[in-house]
């Protein structure tokens, strides 16, 4: 894990990319590290995401309502103040937005697979 010096973060002066979906458009805000990224992401109202996704994540709802779809049918509504957590490659999903939604992302390498170490002791 790279070491990240203390700092704040402003998201008023971090850009926003634009990334559109099956339907509706979802804005992105980033900040990369070597092994880590934070996102401040907003969708649109009837926002359906373009793909499923593999990636590992936590999720944080900081405003509105969404669905995650697993690619198995199951759907789960989160609503702010819920989060999820998901690592790579152990479920297809992918959001869904009736109205506008904003939330927190963060996804890393240390949501890859590994081989059972815990940092719970």
């Amino acid at each position: 894990m790279e070491k990240i010096p203390f700092q704040t973060i402003d998201w008023s002066n971090v850009p926003k990319t634009e990334h559109i979906g099956e339907t509706g458009t979802a804005y992105w805000q980033t900040l990369a590290f070597d092994t880590l990224r934070i996102r401040l992401v907003e969708y649109s109202a009837n926002y359906i995401a373009d793909h499923w996704c593999q990636k590992g994540h936590i999720v944080h709802c900081l405003e509105g309502e969404f669905i995650s779809e697993l690619e198995n049918g199951e759907k789960f509504i989160l609503t702010k103040g819920m989060s999820y957590v998901v690592s790579n490659n152990l479920s297809s999903h992918r959001s869904i937005s009736t109205g506008s939604v904003k939330l927190l992302i963060i996804d890393g390498n240390f949501l890859k697979e590994s081989s059972g170490s815990s940092v719970l002791a």
